[in-house]
């Protein structure tokens, strides 16, 4: 009677046990649908690119934009492309914008030339941001027209410049943009002069330069890769501190006895002046994890992109610091300020 009893007290108890479980199950799963609802139509952080779409920076971004919203905990990423007046525009979009970690810009080069380029800016390149991390960089090579220039290195480049001053083209995406400083760097190192003409963004810059409409330039790798391969343009060296794998035989310019041309291209991530820390830390996070998914790494070893993902406090400093070396470099090829 006594084991009857114990039984029945037992199998109570465990039915008992099993409604609990299954009221608590139900509360959870019910929790997490609205918690996933709630990620999913919640505010989208809206990620301003101050360049046209199809770009280095756009492709890069694209790339990662799902890995991004996963990593945010499933909060929608929407891209918009801002491109005008060499990223003044997109750039004033997001210093506009409430610091609440919903909007936040990816800048490139022009954000630290822009302040020596131009008389005036609507906006504090430096007071009026949120440094959250400097992504990445993309290597520069210099190159030339393999039907219109020679020279095969940089000391042929150098002896052909001398001997024919200012009578070379060297093309930029843009007068001002880190193409152009990066042209001018290499031209005025290598100890020659030539006449620069800009274009209105890679592309153009790039038909021309295969077409011999221009004789050289400095380029992304990952813009000309393909044309190299091709024959259609010539590199003259790799303008870093190292080779780059998509062009394993062309050497660097240090390498060629020309070590003061070391320009790269890169991108970061900024907020609006006083964003809180503990929206600057969530949107940090979020991008080392985003970047380091495995297939967003992939694509950036594919196109010789170089990881950083730095600290905000590291990232504040190497704006500060770009900043500054852009002002030397324009000053030194008296860039017009607009």
């Amino acid at each position: 009677m006594k084991i009857a009893n114990a039984l029945r007290s037992s199998t109570h108890a465990a039915a008992m046990r099993r409604r609990t479980l299954m009221a608590c199950g139900a509360a959870a799963l019910a929790l997490g649908l609205a918690g996933g609802a709630h990620a999913q139509g919640g505010t989208p952080l809206r990620v301003i690119l101050p360049v046209s779409a199809g770009s280095g920076v756009d492709v890069i971004l694209r790339s990662a934009q799902v890995a991004l919203s996963k990593a945010l905990g499933g909060q929608p990423v929407v891209i918009e492309n801002m491109p005008g007046a060499g990223g003044i525009t997109g750039t004033q979009a997001v210093v506009r914008a409430a610091p609440d970690g919903n909007t936040i810009a990816v800048i490139s080069n022009n954000h630290a030339v822009n302040p020596s380029v131009f008389r005036k800016l609507p906006y504090d390149s430096l007071g009026d941001i949120t440094p959250v991390t400097v992504i990445g960089g993309s290597p520069f090579v210099f190159v030339v027209n393999p039907a219109k220039v020679p020279a095969r290195n940089a000391r042929e480049l150098q002896t052909l410049l001398k001997s024919k001053p200012g009578e070379l083209n060297f093309a930029s995406s843009g007068n001002g943009t880190i193409i152009h400083l990066a042209g001018e760097l290499a031209v005025s190192e290598l100890g020659g002069s030539a006449r620069h003409i800009p274009y209105k963004g890679m592309g153009p810059m790039v038909t021309d330069l295969m077409s011999g409409q221009v004789e050289m330039g400095a380029a992304a790798v990952v813009a000309v890769q393909g044309q190299i391969k091709a024959g259609q343009l010539r590199p003259i060296g790799v303008m870093g501190k190292e080779r780059v794998s998509a062009l394993p035989d062309v050497p660097t310019l240090a390498e060629q006895g020309f070590p003061g041309i070391d320009i790269a291209g890169w991108f970061a991530a900024v907020g609006p002046k006083g964003l809180p820390p503990a929206q600057v830390k969530r949107l940090h996070d979020a991008f080392v994890t985003a970047f380091n998914d495995p297939e967003v790494k992939a694509g950036f070893a594919k196109r010789d992109d170089q990881l950083i993902l730095n600290s905000p406090d590291e990232a504040t400093r190497f704006l500060k610091s770009e900043q500054e070396r852009y002002a030397a470099l324009v000053k030194k090829a008296n860039v017009v300020a607009e």
